[in-house]
């Protein structure tokens, strides 16, 4: 006896049921009352989206990263381990929406010292200030940049639907999410350039999309201006701090 289900994109086929007839060695297969539901996805702008309603950041696949400069000539990178997102995909998904808190005590560059003093009164303090904050304002779609070898092509009439097909079969798009992060009481404008990745369902049946973003301060703006000046000229810790955000988020119930 057996019986498989299989699923094409958002069409369900039917699973079978095999039997056996011991007498005869025929099988016969009968259809199941096996039934999937849909994904709750949309197309738009080229794009499968994710459906309007409540997404909240995946703990288990998420990495709030940073990186900066130390004495002027290496990368150092760290992380904050803990954080979390609530995300509102809109009707117009350009009116959605982020909220993301991050403790500011969960830094870690793998190096207990520097941890201690980041999160001293020198940069973080974090007993006056246990979280940053970042609440979007606006969102903004991206439109990819054309390609030179398409425009070139298109000109000599050589595939002139190839951009298009490429455009309908796209995955990915890039979104800038406009909004204000809040460091140590001190707001100011930053936008995030965000990468969706993309729709999905995960094995457990939870509805997901995944993301992935980037954006670079200036942390005197935010009042960290602890430094030290090299004698060859320069700060021992940079001014400039780039973050790096990635993750997933999990569609919440109505209810």
């Amino acid at each position: 006896m057996g019986r498989w289900t299989c699923v094409r994109g958002d069409t369900v086929v039917p699973a079978l049921t095999s039997t056996r007839d011991e007498t005869t060695s025929t099988v016969t297969q009968q259809p199941s009352t096996t039934e999937t539901t849909a994904l709750p996805v949309r197309r738009w702008e080229g794009l499968t989206i994710p459906t309007p309603g409540r997404y909240q950041l995946d703990e288990a696949h998420k990495r709030v990263g940073f990186q900066t400069q130390h004495m002027m000539v290496s990368p150092v990178r760290g992380e904050f381990t803990q954080a979390r997102a609530a995300i509102v995909i809109a009707e117009d998904p350009l009116r959605s929406a982020v909220s993301a808190s991050i403790l500011t005590s969960s830094i870690s560059t793998q190096n207990d010292d520097r941890d201690a003093h980041l999160r001293s009164a020198d940069f973080l303090d974090v007993e006056r200030y246990p979280t940053l904050e970042f609440r979007s304002t606006r969102v903004e779609h991206k439109q990819p940049a054309a390609d030179p070898m398409l425009g070139w092509a298109r000109l000599r009439g050589r595939n002139p639907e190839r951009s298009t097909v490429l455009a309908a079969t796209s995955t990915t798009a890039e979104f800038a999410v406009h909004g204000v992060l809040t460091v140590c009481g001190v707001s100011r404008p930053t936008t995030l350039d965000l990468t969706f990745g993309g729709a999905s369902r995960d094995p457990y049946g939870r509805d997901i999309f995944g993301f992935s973003a980037v954006t670079e301060i200036d942390r005197e703006d935010f009042g960290l201006t602890w430094n030290v000046v090299l004698e060859a000229g320069g700060w021992l810790v940079g001014k400039k701090v780039r973050i790096e955000i990635a993750g997933e988020a999990i569609r919440q119930s109505e209810d």
